[in-house]
């Protein structure tokens, strides 16, 4: 009897041990798997991490060629026969390099490729770079931008691409954009980054906004315009009192005329006054229509005021012959006078206020704009036409990919 309990003892130990060694075998098997999907899941990380540090550098790389396309710009005349290029250039505390080239010509356009390499990984983006110049929008401001009632903004001569008329503003502020009643805007409307167009643009009775409302996706850019260095340094020759005709470029104190008294610009003219500009009494400054060459650049330190009939005549009613750029110290364009004015403004520090009946034909860039009761403005669409010795022009990104 005890004999078969034993042998029942040992039969029953014999039957465990092979169960036993499966069970062992599957779990050093699972652990195995485990081991090798912990393995891999670092693989992947680490890939991952790679390939997101070189795009961080491909795109430094897109960044620096832009940046270096831009500070090219600068120097007038334009030369393309050495464009900015890097191998392998470092970035400081990143393990990572970037490499990047730029082809074209100013002709065709300019492309830059960037690659970022950074250990087990490589990315390479591509851009098409896009000369801009500081008249895209009709209107644009810093800040505050009110149109009063009746307003009209629409074209004077429309873009040739078929593209649409914006006005905008960097603006975030609830109803910094103010749209009073019977206001039209034959385009869209822009506002600043992250800012809802519902919130910044105040549109009262009847105020029409042809196009679409949406927000930047970057702000937009106020280049610092600089005088020309050949007027900065020259010597002035005084203050403007009387009537007198300027056919060569040349620097003034200041303008301040009055008692229906004409300065004609009577050639192709740059103009520093680091002064103001005022004009009164019937006072006019003149670009002269007979002269197919004249055509008149103002760099202005002080504030422009037009008042008591006093006004800027472009009688060739081209505003591509008349360009203002209200430096720094430009605070204030003040238009009191009914009149047309034909011209360009760029004056990102100034208010710019257009009083009633003016009708302004170009384009305007102001810190604020009041275009007062049955003001209009007419946007040239030409103006967005530039070239590389322009002023204020700069590259940006037309179009991008990576591979």
């Amino acid at each position: 009897m005890k004999t078969t309990h034993k042998n029942m003892k040992f039969q029953r130990i014999g039957a465990i041990l092979p169960l036993m060694m499966v069970a062992l075998v599957l779990l050093v098997t699972m652990g195995l798997g485990l081991m090798q999907l912990e393995l891999q899941a670092k693989l992947t990380a680490i890939r991952g991490a790679d390939q997101i540090k070189a795009r961080t550098a491909a795109d430094a790389g897109l960044i620096k060629a832009l940046s270096l396309m831009n500070q090219k710009l600068g120097v007038k005349p334009w030369n393309d026969g050495t464009l900015p290029k890097a191998t392998d250039e470092a970035l400081p505390g990143f393990d990572g390099t970037f490499s990047y080239t730029i082809s074209g010509d100013k002709a065709g356009g300019y492309s830059v490729t960037s690659i970022g390499d950074a250990v087990r990984a490589q990315k390479q983006v591509h851009a098409d770079l896009r000369l801009r110049g500081v008249f895209d929008f009709a209107v644009f401001t810093k800040e505050k931008m009110e149109l009063r009632n009746g307003t009209i903004v629409d074209w004077y001569v429309p873009d040739a691409d078929g593209d649409n008329l914006k006005i905008g503003t960097n603006s975030v502020k609830e109803n910094s954009l103010g749209l009073n009643a019977s206001v039209t805007v034959n385009g869209d409307i822009a506002v600043g980054v992250g800012g809802d167009p519902d919130i910044v643009i105040e549109a009262k009775n009847n105020a029409t906004i042809a196009g679409s409302t949406y927000a930047l996706s970057e702000p937009q850019v106020f280049p610092v315009v600089e005088v020309p260095s050949f007027l900065e340094t020259a010597a002035s020759l005084g203050n403007i009192s009387n009537s007198t005709t300027i056919a060569a470029s040349a620097k003034y104190d200041q303008i301040n005329i009055g008692n229906s008294r004409v300065i004609m610009i009577d050639g192709p003219v740059t103009l520093y006054i680091p002064g103001d500009i005022i004009l009164d009494n019937s006072a006019q400054l003149q670009i002269n229509d007979a002269n197919p060459d004249a055509s008149l650049t103002l760099f202005l330190g002080g504030d422009l005021i037009l008042k008591n009939g006093g006004f800027i005549n472009n009688i060739t009613e081209d505003p591509k012959k008349l360009t203002i750029f209200g430096l720094e110290t430009c605070h204030s364009i003040d238009f009191r006078t009914a009149s047309d004015f034909y011209g360009a403004i760029y004056a990102p520090n100034a208010d710019v206020r257009s009083h009633n009946a003016v009708q302004v034909y170009g384009a305007l860039v102001a810190n604020s704009f009041i275009q007062d009761v049955s003001a209009n403005l007419w946007y040239d669409a030409s103006l967005r036409d530039v070239s590389y010795n322009d002023i204020g022009v700069r590259f940006t990104i037309d179009h991008w990919y990576e591979n």
